[in-house]
């Protein structure tokens, strides 16, 4: 495996932990999209409304940044592969909880969500802090690539197996299964985290200082302004559309032939994107991404039919890697050049995820309020029309970002990271 990965890598230096992480990432990406996107169908059958939905969702996004905080205070005392144990076992407790609360999960629908964002929250601390710290400046695009092929192949398997075994299985028995197999494949996630490096932080948590340090740093407080409207495009797109396919077409296998079809363009293209776009296209690839992005929609909102769907699913499939392999590689390269980033590389992965779930957190409320006092049918496509823009203001905030180096004091993290480790 390690032959094959360093063969699409090129000259990219490849180490055991890249490869493990991707692993882990790889787990994580089936077992989520093998069962979480049938969550939401799950509640839907048993409630009926947008609100339990909604109010899964915002369980997730409210614990997600509370548990980030936390979460980062913890790695800054103990080895941060432990956290991202922490943070499958969660995971893992939380498909174990939908099988055991089964016909009554829309009861505790706040309760299952806040329990999978506390699960998010570890888990997505300690992999973008490792990711960090385990990858380069040039190996920063391949890594980001790669990972995406990883849950794009996931994202194609994952649904369809699900919709499959829903199909071919009494209703319960088939959700059942599922939740059971995303339980097991967390758990070997947990088993793969221990051929992981242990990797320990020292000092205090600094969280106010690295927020504000946004005021000093024009390009941080860009990159977190960005974040937020990330997540407002994130908070309802991410099961509204889902809830809409399995209403246009009453059929679980059809949510994962959905799926297959965006994630199997998606894995063409991360490959693509991986190959093709340099850092000094980055800005250009966001821009094009999120006009495809924001375009795809206008062709679901008001007429809309299975065929429109899938037309949709493989605009976004296209635009996604064009757009998140240069937008997460710069995030990760604004902070690896930010004040003190080798002391506060943790709390300043703890501040952009709350940047992002800020978005999130304002779409949901929007659209819960916007449902009581509207129609649900009647308003949801101006929420998408609205919200739907949230990455073409991404652009606007990442264009004028300068990564160059005029001052010698201005290194990336890793060469900070080597010289620690050489003293």
């Amino acid at each position: 495996m390690h032959k094959s990965i360093q063969n699409i890598a090129g000259k990219v230096d490849i180490d055991k932990d890249l490869i493990f992480l991707l692993v882990i990432g790889g787990l994580y990406a089936l077992g989520i999209f093998l069962s979480n996107t049938f969550v939401n169908i799950y509640l839907w059958k048993q409630s009926g409304d947008y609100v339990t939905i909604a109010m899964y969702n915002l369980g997730i996004y409210l614990l997600q940044p509370i548990t980030f905080i936390f979460a980062g205070k913890i790695a800054k005392k103990v080895d941060r592969v432990i956290v991202l144990r922490v943070g499958v076992t969660v995971l893992s407790l939380f498909f174990l909880s939908v099988l055991i609360i089964a016909e009554d999960a829309s009861v505790y629908n706040f309760l299952l969500g806040s329990l999978l964002g506390i699960g998010y929250g570890f888990y997505w601390l300690a992999f973008n802090v490792l990711t960090f710290e385990i990858t380069e400046p040039e190996s920063r695009d391949f890594f980001n690539g790669f990972l995406g092929i990883l849950q794009s192949f996931g994202g194609m398997i994952g649904p369809l197996l699900a919709g499959t075994i829903i199909l071919k299985m009494p209703a319960t028995m088939g959700y059942t299964t599922i939740f059971t197999i995303s339980f097991v494949l967390f758990i070997s996630a947990v088993i793969c985290s221990f051929f992981l490096k242990r990797r320990q932080a020292e000092g205090s948590f600094h969280f106010r200082r690295v927020l504000i340090e946004k005021r000093n740093n024009k390009n941080w407080g860009k990159i977190l302004n960005a974040h937020v409207f990330q997540g407002l495009r994130e908070g309802i797109f991410l099961f509204v559309i889902a809830i809409w396919v399995y209403l246009t077409t009453k059929s679980e296998f059809a949510l994962g032939m959905f799926n297959l079809f965006l994630s199997g363009l998606s894995l063409v293209f991360y490959f693509v994107v991986t190959k093709w776009i340099k850092p000094s296209m980055r800005k250009k690839s966001i821009l094009f991404g999120a006009i495809l992005l924001y375009v795809s929609i206008f062709i679901i909102l008001f007429d809309i039919s299975y065929y429109k769907l899938m037309i949709y699913a493989a605009i976004i499939g296209i635009a996604y890697p064009i757009i998140n392999v240069p937008y997460v590689s710069m995030t990760y390269d604004v902070i690896g050049k930010a004040w003190k980033a080798k002391d506060f590389r943790i709390e300043y992965i703890v501040v952009r995820e709350l940047f992002v779930n800020i978005g999130r957190v304002v779409a949901i409320l929007s659209f819960l309020i916007a449902i009581y006092v509207f129609p649900a049918e009647k308003i949801i496509p101006f929420l998408l029309i609205i919200f739907g823009a949230g990455h073409l203001f991404i652009y606007f905030f990442v264009k004028d970002i300068f990564l160059g180096s005029p001052h010698k004091k201005d290194f990336m993290i890793k060469e900070q990271l080597t010289d620690e480790k050489d003293r």
